[in-house]
């Protein structure tokens, strides 16, 4: 932006909002890349509305953000079906005291953005909306093109949805990184057994390549399975590797770095303090968001 951009109101408030429009949108979504093109469309159309008519600005930019996003959700949908092997959202990496916000954060999990895949795209926005960002039932009633009794209802049916299917019992940061820590010693040591007794017996893990870097082309279910599967993976990088502790999501995970560049992340769904799922990202078009912090607002 020019030094004209920054001194235009349209641009001050869009710049002051666009953490909150960028997570907005990425909850939507799941995807930085598209979420970042709902932004351009956003600015695009805010920056031809007349403010002085636009009583309040920010609940204006979040039904513009919401409907752009909308419209890429349906139009995604197609990609989504051809899309070779398990699809996880594009981690982002995050500064660690975002996690000190403990309630909205875990919305952001790995684990709680592979529930809201689960939903239709106006269930999606519409908890987003309501339960992510507590917005009001008129408000969203004028983003998604409903009536308030109809945004009721399916918000009603969304938080049933993803009662049943989000993590029973959310670990806190602490529990977390403490169950990270020792899965990443028993990756780093060969400790099958150690890892074995980190999993439940019905742990999930999942991979994405996009079909472009080599990964588990459907779920591994049991904890016999996924530990002999990841030691036997961690022993193919040999010590060119490294596997490092960050924040993905608002949440502690690990990065893993070949001859220094990022290679794999690997986000865990814990529960009771023992791992249930386990979401390893290896497609780079889903890893340009690991170099540098993104910054989110909730």
């Amino acid at each position: 932006m020019t030094e004209a951009d920054r001194a235009d109101p349209a641009t001050e408030v869009f710049v002051a909002h666009r953490d909150l429009l960028f997570t907005l949108a990425y909850e939507i979504l799941g995807s930085a890349a598209d979420a970042e093109d709902v932004l351009q469309e956003t600015w695009l159309r805010w920056a031809g509305v007349d403010l002085d008519a636009v009583r309040d600005r920010r609940a204006h930019l979040v039904r513009i953000t919401t409907r752009q996003a909308l419209g890429r959700l349906r139009a995604l949908a197609r990609r989504k079906e051809s899309y070779v092997g398990p699809r996880l959202p594009e981690p982002l990496l995050t500064a660690p005291d975002v996690a000190e916000q403990v309630e909205p954060v875990e919305n952001m999990s790995m684990a709680m953005m592979l529930v809201l895949e689960t939903l239709g795209p106006t269930e999606r926005a519409v908890f987003v909306l309501r339960e992510v960002f507590g917005v009001g039932y008129e408000e969203i009633a004028e983003a998604v093109d409903k009536t308030p009794a109809a945004v009721r209802r399916i918000a009603h049916r969304a938080r049933a949805h993803v009662a049943a299917r989000r993590p029973r019992a959310a670990a806190g940061p602490d529990e977390t990184r403490a169950a990270l820590d020792a899965f990443r010693r028993a990756i780093e040591t060969g400790d099958t057994r150690g890892l074995f007794d980190l999993l439940t017996p019905d742990v999930v893990a999942l991979s994405d390549g996009g079909g472009i870097r080599r990964a588990m082309p459907h779920p591994t279910v049991g904890a016999d399975k996924v530990a002999r599967l990841l030691v036997a993976g961690a022993a193919v990088w040999g010590p060119v590797a490294t596997l490092e502790p960050t924040h993905v999501n608002g949440h502690p995970a690990l990065v893993v770095r070949v001859d220094g560049e990022v290679d794999l992340v690997v986000a865990l769904r814990i529960e009771g303090g023992l791992v249930t799922g386990v979401y390893s990202v290896r497609n780079p078009e889903k890893l340009t968001r690991m170099e540098r912090e993104t910054g989110v607002s909730l």
